[in-house]
């Protein structure tokens, strides 16, 4: 399949089909039920004066948005400022074209240019073809190391229970 697409910064604009491409990645990790964002929270958060992360889109000549990576800055104590990919996502009937790999190649100049120390992602094990593309691009991919979270529920008790 061959398109014509161009990579740009998301704006306020694209905050609809952002949500879109966040909801079809949940579906496509399993996960169909874990978006909780909203749109409002989606623009409030990216796309205010203060915003707590950046976008770039991959946008069709027609002007359809076909992807999106989102990441924002986190602080390593080790390496000082870095750069989290949150999520990469390319429509499921737009994979294939080179979007993603635009995408992807879009954070990693952005953080070269603005002197980030790291760019860090998680990927699920199970996604063998993400696995080996982040490789053959020269990334690490840890296997020993595991991600750690508390949601909302378990702060909660934590809190009841400590505080």
């Amino acid at each position: 399949m061959s398109m014509s697409f161009i990579i740009r910064e998301g704006k306020h604009k694209d905050a609809k089909s952002i949500l879109d491409l966040i909801v079809e990645l949940a579906v496509f990790e399993k996960e169909p039920d874990a978006v909780e964002i909203s749109l409002g929270d989606l623009i409030r958060d990216g796309f205010s004066d203060r915003p707590r992360f950046k976008t770039f889109v991959a946008e069709t000549a027609e002007g359809s948005i076909i992807g999106m990576a989102l990441f924002y800055e986190r602080y390593s104590t080790w390496k000082g400022k870095t750069i989290h990919l949150e999520d990469l996502m390319v429509t499921a009937n737009q994979r294939g074209i080179g979007a993603g790999k635009a995408l992807y190649a879009s954070v990693l100049k952005y953080a070269h240019e603005n002197n980030y120390k790291r760019v860090a992602w998680e990927v699920l094990d199970w996604n063998t073809n993400a696995i080996e593309f982040y490789r053959n691009t020269g990334a690490n991919v840890f296997e020993e190391w595991r991600v750690a979270q508390m949601n909302q529920e378990g702060l909660e008790k934590f809190i009841h229970e400590n505080f």
